[in-house]
């Protein structure tokens, strides 16, 4: 008996087949703005143009204020509401994935019980998402700090005058900065005890000035290029949140401070693992058709017949639904309620990203030259996947900490 072929999966397949079919996020308008962004995705990919009409989609269907909290208009969406919009948009372009994740996690900061952020200033971003599309990001990393999360004060310097405070400073990785409205700006202030903490900036205060310096090998649309601050003049109440640089410590501050800061922590990683495992099931997408249609005149029979061709397609399907399983498990936990230590949500991102990766490997022993070719998206999948790795947490910190964690689990030295 002949092997089957391999089917191509569904196009509206999404991680959650039990996603509710109405809403802000049914399943059916997902699928269709994921085609509609899988479209033009070669195109930003060559260009590096910022995506806008892609956030012009999303902002018609009212899915840039979907986790801006209910009270100022938004809709308050559930972690696991959000993840069905990121997977939708991964697979089909990415980079606006990412820069909406951004966005998503800000809004979601705006409802944590430890929020420190004025609530006019609250409301006013979120608002600004609900009504006008406005799009958010953090700016923290910086030439010479690199990123924060390895320690060390910021370069940006924010000073007291009568009217409010000036920043000046120099940004790099400003994801999105082209299309953002709000700027979440990480910097120390000029005190002789200096503080550090969040300064909103909009972004087209006088001032602020982006250099286009972004030319990667994969999320090229992301926009991630520099900022510089001269300057930059902010009203008093847009220091939204300064604290003694040991408060920011995870374990700083009450249980509530420490339990909001974690359940952050594995929004960030089940949202940036769920935009990297949409990546890996598109490039599984393109395969299966790939497979079904090629069928060497040798073989006469498409390659989907092969028993090795089927064995090493199964280790892919194993990888996408580890992904899946892990993520549904800390998607739930977290909507429950329960607290995510970080050195879980690490090891959650580290695993996931990792079998994303894998699986477009796998994709592309699979293809050969043909999906090697920029005729083929598979070469755009790759890059584009291989991003996983340089976000926060990286592999060596989030594997020191579980193994920390498992050698001294009473926090002593060794």
């Amino acid at each position: 008996m002949s092997a089957l072929p391999l089917r191509r999966p569904s196009a509206t397949t999404e991680e959650h087949p039990s996603a509710p079919p109405g809403g802000l996020a049914a399943p059916a308008l997902l699928a269709q703005l994921s085609a509609r962004f899988a479209a033009t995705a070669a195109d930003h990919d060559h260009s590096g143009a910022f995506p806008r009409e892609n956030f012009d989609a999303l902002q018609a269907h009212g899915l840039i204020g979907l986790v801006a909290p209910a009270a100022y208009g938004g809709g308050g969406a559930t972690l696991a509401t959000a993840r069905r919009v990121i997977a939708a948009v991964s697979r089909g372009e990415p980079a606006t994935a990412l820069i909406l994740t951004m966005t998503y996690l800000q809004h979601h900061a705006l409802t944590r019980g430890d929020s420190r952020w004025p609530p006019h200033l609250r409301e006013r971003v979120a608002r600004d998402a609900v009504e006008h599309g406005a799009l958010i990001n953090a700016l923290r990393v910086e030439p010479a700090l690199g990123s924060p999360a390895r320690g060390g004060l910021p370069a940006t310097v924010a000073r007291r005058d009568a009217d409010g405070w000036k920043i000046d400073g120099h940004k790099l990785y400003t994801t999105g900065i082209e299309g953002l409205s709000w700027l979440a700006v990480w910097a120390r202030t000029d005190e002789p005890a200096p503080r550090t903490g969040v300064f909103l900036v909009p972004r087209q205060a006088p001032g602020v000035r982006v250099i286009a310096s972004w030319d990667h090998l994969g999320l090229r649309a992301s926009g991630s290029h520099e900022v510089v601050f001269e300057n930059v003049a902010v009203g008093a109440d847009h220091a939204v949140d300064l604290r003694a640089p040991a408060d920011w410590a995870p374990d700083a501050g009450s249980q509530t401070d420490i339990d909001a800061h974690a359940t952050q922590q594995a929004w960030m990683t089940v949202l940036l693992g769920t935009l990297y495992n949409g990546v890996a099931t598109a490039a599984r997408d393109w395969l299966a058709g790939f497979l079904n249609e090629r069928a060497p005149g040798s073989l006469g029979a498409p390659l989907a017949s092969l028993p090795r061709v089927q064995e090493h397609v199964g280790e892919i399907e194993a990888l996408l639904r580890t992904n899946r399983v892990l993520l549904d498990d800390a998607t739930a936990a977290v909507d429950d309620g329960q607290a995510q230590p970080a050195a879980d949500s690490g090891l959650l991102k580290y695993t996931v990203t990792g079998n994303a990766v894998r699986a477009v490997e796998l994709a592309l022993q699979l293809s050969g030259n043909h999906g090697l070719t920029r005729h083929n998206p598979l070469e755009r999948h790759y890059r584009d996947v291989l991003c996983s790795r340089i976000h926060t947490p990286q592999n060596d910190a989030i594997l020191v900490a579980a193994g920390k964690r498992a050698l001294l689990p009473s926090g002593g030295a060794a």
